[in-house]
């Protein structure tokens, strides 16, 4: 969910596994969409398998949670809560707001909608790093997105979807219950029982989530590989929409609170960068395959974009944004 936790007094070894983590990982996910989409038809039969992957990255996740991250979000509830706020007001809002300008067709819109509705995107924290934002508050704000999923992204998706597809809130819950919040809670809780264990893991539990993320996207992608073609570009314009307008708004929201340059980055991938395997994952469940195709879309694109806006927000340095001043990143947080 966030990034790796290394010393501060090695800048640059934290800069080149940030900079590895959100170059391999997009190309990982395009190969898996590429082998989907080029045979489907062999994968197909692995839908079932969706919800038990999602529930190992967010079980990843809760084994990278330490008693400091929960700390951190008792010492600044102003700011996370305003992040949690523009997260669940303005991808939602944008969500629907493209969906219904585009015209998408109903499965479609219910997939972008979809995706704005679910919690904080798995690489916000080490794309944050790279763009010298505030990493404590990119943390805070993708965990509490996270633990709240079950209670907001149902009843939103309910009420921004209904007109496009039937959605079923309570199975909505039910499902991220058991695929978010279970596993990321039993993770956190092992992490606790078996602390000095863990650590020994947390070198590896990046390239694992990101690997189970791939098989995700390869699954989603061969389900709704014969409607990509005549889609794809829609859809594309759809997340390229959703995401940019997501990373210009959650930074502008932290500007007008005055949270200051590095505070403002943090909350521009927080809130522009989505939990798409989460999307994938409902989508599939409760929509149909091709609802799943923008969670699949996004979860290659966000990350591409988020590369490209930290590189150029790292070349424009303040007072606020020297290097090293808002922390390095903490290895116990895995990502891609």
């Amino acid at each position: 969910m966030a990034t790796s936790r290394i010393a501060p007094a090695a800048p640059a070894a934290a800069d080149r596994t940030a900079r590895l983590a959100v170059t391999v990982f997009p190309l990982l996910v395009v190969a898996a969409g590429a082998l989907g989409l080029a045979a489907p038809s062999r994968f197909t039969g692995w839908a079932p398998a969706v919800p038990y992957l999602l529930g190992v990255v967010m079980f990843t996740m809760g084994l990278t949670l330490t008693g400091e991250d929960f700390r951190a979000v008792a010492k600044r509830p102003w700011a996370v809560g305003l992040g949690l706020v523009a997260h669940y007001v303005i991808m939602p809002g944008l969500g629907w707001l493209i969906a219904t300008a585009l015209g998408l067709p109903p499965q479609l819109a219910a997939g972008v909608i979809l995706v704005g509705c679910a919690p904080s995107g798995t690489a916000s924290n080490v794309v944050t790093y790279l763009a010298r934002g505030d990493v404590a508050l990119s943390v805070s704000v993708a965990t509490v997105s996270t633990l709240v999923a079950p209670l907001v992204t149902p009843p939103l998706t309910l009420l921004l979807a209904d007109r496009f597809l039937d959605v079923d809130a309570g199975a909505m819950f039910t499902d991220i219950l058991k695929t978010v919040l279970v596993p990321v809670v039993g993770g956190a809780l092992v992490r606790m029982v078996a602390g000095r264990r863990v650590a020994r893991l947390l070198g590896v539990l990046p390239s694992l989530s990101a690997l189970t993320i791939a098989v995700l996207v390869l699954i989603v992608v061969s389900g709704s590989a014969a409607r990509i073609k005549d889609a794809a570009a829609l859809v594309l314009l759809a997340v390229v929409l959703h995401n940019g307008l997501g990373l210009a708004l959650g930074y502008a929201a932290g500007r007008l609170a005055r949270l200051g340059a590095p505070s403002s980055r943090a909350m521009a991938f927080e809130v522009g960068m989505q939990n798409s395997g989460l999307a994938a994952s409902l989508a599939t469940a409760h929509f149909s395959p091709a609802a799943a195709l923008p969670a699949a879309v996004f979860s290659v694109w966000h990350n591409v974009s988020g590369a490209v806006v930290a590189a150029w927000m790292s070349r424009r340095p303040t007072a606020e944004t020297a290097p090293g001043a808002a922390g390095a990143p903490s290895a116990d947080h895995a990502a891609p």
